[in-house]
């Protein structure tokens, strides 16, 4: 039976009913349900709403269905409309009028808005741990190839030597600031709007402090209209998983081009690779193409509860049932994606001898070769404009820097002199990469402790 049949004549239609269902998606949400109608439940009866016998029925009868849909023993009845009228339906079936009694001065409304925000809190307090975890395997191998010389790259063109380890610390700082965003929309979403009733709160003296500080949050919803119809913070956490995504998908890239034969950088452990059922020879990075893929179904999600958002007027409309498909499938997907990328990364193998014999071609010393000039006197665009010329006679004669003979540097300049060959030479190059924010081998580790240190801390 729907809580709402009072005012209607005949029940709905069935296939409208299937439509205007929620239970298929909100159903995971059961827990929270349960444990916010406790913490109602318990307010009631401590503002003498209800009484303490129907209070304590309430309380066990909460708890009996709790421990029987963790159990296995009782089934979430998919033809109900939502997980909240399953629940309330459930226990008034088995405590009778008491059960009828735990609605009082609340309204759907304020309790999808409460059984939201706490799932989302619960899935933000799950989701920190896998980041953390991402972010210290890369400090893990950022320590271990910290002085693995590799070309860096602009415009996917040799540009300037680095050390592996600095490349994944990249990828670190980044997943750093998506683990500061979702804890910051944590703590923005944190407040209670339960008492914010269906829009107008309510006539009954409730404690509303009470029950959010028994439900763990900062606060109460300070406006009942916005208390119900605010989606804010779901858009928030979306936009934080789309830049997990985007991150995850930008890391995915570079795995896919370091797999290849062209650039054979590293080696993906063969659980986390799939082979071609006609070419017997191919060794395929599907993971890291899933996760690229998987970027576009958050940006789906997030771009899903904009939409849905954008022209609702206050305070709740229906609209805002699509809400929680899209933000838990992205929640899902990234989670999904955490799980498999973790040790993907964590197992794979880094071939670093081709790394340097890239980081050896494609003149990236060639700043380098400036910057000595440049300690000899020469203005820097008059050392750029002479190493500009050495690198067009090498590519002409099949030359490098490092091969080039001295004869042959003089031509362009008189003041280069046998010093300007360890100033190119790539470990040199990047071991005097020392400022602050550099890929040198000791900023590197530096670094890396500093981040697994301050996880460390936290904890």
């Amino acid at each position: 039976m729907k809580l709402w049949t009072g005012r209607f004549s005949k029940e709905i239609d069935k296939k409208t009913n299937d439509f205007n269902s929620s239970i298929k998606f909100d159903q995971r949400m059961y827990k929270e349900d349960i444990t916010g109608s406790m913490a109602h439940a318990t307010m009631l009866a401590a503002k003498g709403i209800i009484s303490d016998d129907d209070k304590d029925k309430i309380l066990d009868g909460l708890q009996g269905i709790l421990d029987e849909i963790e159990a296995g023993k009782l089934e979430i009845d998919p033809e109900a409309e939502d997980i909240h009228t399953f629940i309330e339906q459930t226990l008034t079936e088995r405590i009778g009028d008491a059960g009828k009694r735990l609605h009082t001065s609340r309204s759907r409304n304020d309790q999808v808005a409460l059984d939201i925000r706490l799932t989302l809190r619960n899935e933000v307090d799950e989701l920190l741990p896998m980041l953390e975890e991402l972010v210290q395997v890369l400090c893990k191998k950022a320590e271990e190839y910290s002085d693995t010389v590799m070309p860096g790259y602009t415009h996917m063109q040799r540009a300037q030597p680095i050390v592996f380890g600095h490349h994944l610390l990249a990828y670190a700082e980044m997943f750093l600031r998506d683990i500061d965003r979702l804890s910051d929309a944590k703590r923005r979403m944190n407040y209670c709007p339960l008492g914010s009733g269906a829009l107008a709160g309510t006539t009954y003296d409730i404690d509303r402090e009470m029950t959010a500080k028994a439900l763990g949050f900062d606060g109460v919803c300070m406006n009942s209209l916005d208390g119900v119809s605010d989606r804010d913070f779901c858009i928030e956490l979306a936009n934080a998983l789309s830049l997990v995504m985007v991150h995850l998908s930008r890391f995915s890239e570079e795995i896919i081009l370091w797999c290849s034969w062209e650039f054979k950088f590293i080696e993906l452990d063969d659980a986390f690779s799939t082979g071609s059922s006609i070419m017997p020879q191919k060794k395929n990075p599907d993971i890291a193409e899933l996760v690229r893929g998987k970027s576009g179904r958050v940006f789906g999600d997030l771009m899903t509860l904009l939409t849905v958002m954008k022209g609702i007027p206050l305070a709740y409309n229906k609209d805002m049932q699509e809400d929680k498909e899209a933000i838990f499938d992205a929640f899902d997907t990234v989670r999904m994606c955490l799980t498999a990328f973790i040790p993907m990364i964590d197992t794979m193998t880094v071939l670093k001898e081709n790394m340097r014999n890239a980081a050896a071609k494609g003149f990236i010393n060639a700043t380098d070769c400036a910057d000595f000039l440049v300690s000899k006197g020469l203005p820097f665009r008059d050392a750029y404009k002479a190493t500009g010329e050495l690198v067009a006679f090498c590519i002409k004669t099949n030359q490098t820097l490092e091969t080039l003979p001295m004869e042959e540097y003089k031509k362009v300049c008189d003041l280069f002199d046998d010093g300007v060959y360890e100033a190119i030479n790539l470990e040199k190059c990047v071991n005097d990469r020392t400022c602050l924010g550099a890929p040198s081998p000791k900023n590197v580790e530096k670094r890396a402790k500093e981040i697994a240190g301050n996880f460390s801390r936290n904890k």
